[in-house]
């Protein structure tokens, strides 16, 4: 079933050069956008708590990418499969999909900030997660992987709020 997802998807690609762009677009430069948004959001309009607790769930999710593709493995779709083209180059493992997840983390954190954001940024999430398997750089269990742990990141962090009482502010 991942594969079959996954060859759904794929497909779409390499049909327009434009579409190309634009999926590679949201696949590699958006989560910069998102990132700088949660923050500009968060620095006007709430607290230094709450910026700070964005800062430890981006960050942390980034991290525990980082460790669990080292730990588990897993081969990109371009690897498995020969005859895949990916829209761009990407190196290191597949499992979990780093930019799904720290943009999965921020999404949450802001969802238990102010639901309205949360929302937005949750689609941002899976449209980021979208257009990396359109891109050929993941399988949806890398997405649905991501997706996942960002969440559990921003929810035991925001569970744990005595985490952020050494904040003089």
């Amino acid at each position: 079933m991942n594969n079959n997802i996954f060859f759904f998807l794929h497909n779409i690609a390499r049909q327009s050069a434009f579409f190309d762009a634009i999926v590679s677009f949201f696949a590699v430069y958006f989560i910069y956008i998102v990132i700088v948004s949660a923050l500009l959001f968060l620095f006007l309009y709430f607290s230094r708590k709450e910026f700070i607790f964005l800062c430890v769930s981006g960050g942390l999710a980034w991290i525990l990418a980082k460790i669990l593709k080292i730990l588990i493995h897993t081969d990109r779709p371009f690897e498995v499969f020969p005859e895949v083209q990916s829209l761009f180059t990407e190196v290191g493992y597949a499992f979990p999909s780093g930019h799904t997840m720290v943009a999965s983390a921020i999404a949450f954190t802001l969802f238990f900030i102010n639901k309205k954001a949360g929302y937005l940024f949750m689609f941002f999430a899976l449209l980021i997660g979208l257009a990396r398997i359109i891109a050929g750089v993941h399988f949806p269990i890398d997405i649905l992987g991501g997706f996942i742990l960002g969440a559990l990141i921003a929810y035991f962090l925001k569970e744990r709020p005595r985490i952020f009482d050494f904040l003089p502010f």
